[in-house]
């Protein structure tokens, strides 16, 4: 009977971590992926998770333009620290305001002489969701070097099926380049599928895996990358 009672309680602990780790996205209503899509066929992509969003508008097969910070809500309005935008980095380190609704899925928000719409897309978290900067890189013979923290950085931004890296500047509003699309995390493999790559736009279709490994606060992400060389890197939380 003891040991009955034992594997129940084990068996409750697993059902409970696996809860924790696929749960929907409700830390903010905000945070997810918001996508529109215009008549023309462009779609305009809003992710956003530990109060930082990236916008982004591409074509099936042409990247346009991203940009992107932290933010804060406060009641109807959303309030962007801008850290990159490739169509005007003179936005770089300024805060910009923009009144928002949300109703039954649907984001409206309000710039000077539009509004768009948004719609959430449908999504669990998964042990990834969130703002990751990366900081380490292994070497051609497979030492890790960890980096020093400084102004110029890269950032990958993941929701419960969106991911978008940056490498960027906000102190020199300098932009170096991006990618981003959908992956899928199962039993330790992430897979990621590109959308967009602002750098080779024939990369856009292409499937990439890679192993990961979660250690608190630190992704340990190992493979091959896009152009076929070895990727071995560590990846952690910003807070």
């Amino acid at each position: 009977m003891h040991l009955q009672k034992q594997q129940l309680i084990v068996f409750l602990g697993l059902i409970s971590s696996l809860i924790v780790a696929f749960r929907p996205l409700q830390k903010n209503k905000l945070e997810g992926a918001w996508r529109l899509t215009e008549p023309s066929g462009t779609i305009v992509m809003l992710t956003m998770a530990d109060n930082y969003l990236i916008q982004t508008t591409y074509e099936p097969n042409r990247f346009i333009s991203t940009r992107g910070g932290a933010f804060r809500q406060e009641g109807n309005q959303l309030n962007l620290m801008v850290e990159f935008d490739t169509k005007d980095s003179s936005r770089v380190g300024q805060t910009e305001t923009y009144p928002i609704t949300i109703s039954k899925g649907q984001l409206t928000m309000t710039s000077p002489g539009s509004n768009r719409v948004f719609t959430q897309l449908s999504e669990l978290s998964t042990p990834l969701t969130g703002l990751w900067r990366i900081t380490g890189r292994a070497n051609d013979a497979g030492q890790m070097t960890m980096m020093q923290r400084g102004p110029r950085k890269t950032i990958k931004l993941l929701t419960g099926s969106r991911f978008q890296w940056v490498a960027i500047n906000p102190q020199t509003k300098q932009f170096s380049g991006t990618g981003g699309g959908t992956y899928v995390l199962k039993s330790g493999i992430y897979t990621e599928t590109i959308d967009f790559f602002s750098r080779d736009n024939g990369r856009v279709g292409r499937s990439l895996t890679f192993k990961a490994a979660i250690d608190q606060d630190e992704w340990h992400h190992t493979g091959q990358s896009s152009t076929g060389g070895a990727v071995n890197e560590i990846w952690t939380r910003e807070k």
